[in-house]
């Protein structure tokens, strides 16, 4: 049985699972629906809710299939953007977030820019031409990636961003450059080593599988358990997780992310 649906690029939308928000979760689902019809849908792939409640019954391991077959979509996406996963000189990133059948906001994990590494970072500051930007996403992902995967207290990184502009005489995140977002960086990486015992990883799959690992975890958090609790959403249900090509909203002035909802 497929474990890993495709969207977006010219991937088929005809498996009728994959639009059915049991097997693919509301947000796998729109956006199988959205690509279907035409509208321009980043490139990605949904893992079925079925994974997340094998891996959380059989002892948090991942199948042979499953592994396999995310190979398989990471291709799809690579071939679909034109960049590569771990490529040092045109770096394909991804988002990692969850997909619940129905929505439960701020219960479960999210994971962005996730593909950084030290030298994936300098691909990106060639790609895109700017340097400030690509130093930016880094400390943004690292921090991301510590809390939610790693397990640390976001509140170190703050800490340490707040010590980095009071340093300079900054106020704001804006007034940060370059090298001073390098410089953190460096902190940051600092704050895990001493932490963990071990360096933050800079190998891009075992990135990617870790932060798959939190999302399905993320089902059996005990905010997760209250909520669902509360609103009497069964816990056998189990979350699909979505990896798709990154589009971004710091890249200067001309960019953002936001959230639209129809009537």
């Amino acid at each position: 049985m497929k474990t890993v649906f495709l969207f977006g690029g010219d991937a088929p939308h005809d498996d009728p699972r994959q639009k059915d928000k049991t097997i693919s979760g509301g947000k796998g689902a729109n956006l199988a629906e959205m690509a279907s019809i035409g509208l321009p849908v980043p490139p990605g792939f949904t893992i079925s809710t079925e994974e997340s409640v094998r891996y959380l019954q059989q002892g948090e391991a991942f199948s042979d299939q499953l592994r396999a077959d995310v190979a398989a979509a990471l291709a799809h996406i690579e071939a679909s953007v034109g960049k590569g996963f771990g490529n040092p000189a045109d770096p394909l990133l991804v988002s990692v977030r969850s997909g619940a059948r129905v929505s439960m906001p701020g219960m479960m994990d999210t994971v962005l820019n996730l593909g950084l590494n030290d030298a994936t970072v300098e691909g990106l500051a060639q790609v895109s031409g700017d340097e400030r930007f690509a130093w930016d996403s880094y400390r943004r992902f690292v921090q991301m990636y510590s809390d939610v995967v790693l397990g640390l207290d976001h509140g170190l990184f703050e800490e340490a961003l707040e010590i980095a502009k009071e340093d300079r005489g900054f106020f704001g995140d804006t007034e940060m450059q370059a090298d001073d977002w390098r410089e953190l960086v460096g902190e940051y990486k600092s704050i895990v080593a001493a932490e963990l015992g071990k360096p933050f990883p800079q190998d891009v799959h075992e990135q990617l599988w870790g932060a798959i690992a939190a999302v399905f975890q993320s089902w059996d958090s005990e905010r997760a358990k209250v909520y669902r609790r509360l609103n009497g959403i069964p816990g056998d249900w189990g979350t699909a997780v979505n990896v798709q090509a990154m589009v971004f909203g710091n890249m200067g002035d001309t960019s953002a992310t936001g959230v639209a909802f129809t009537r």
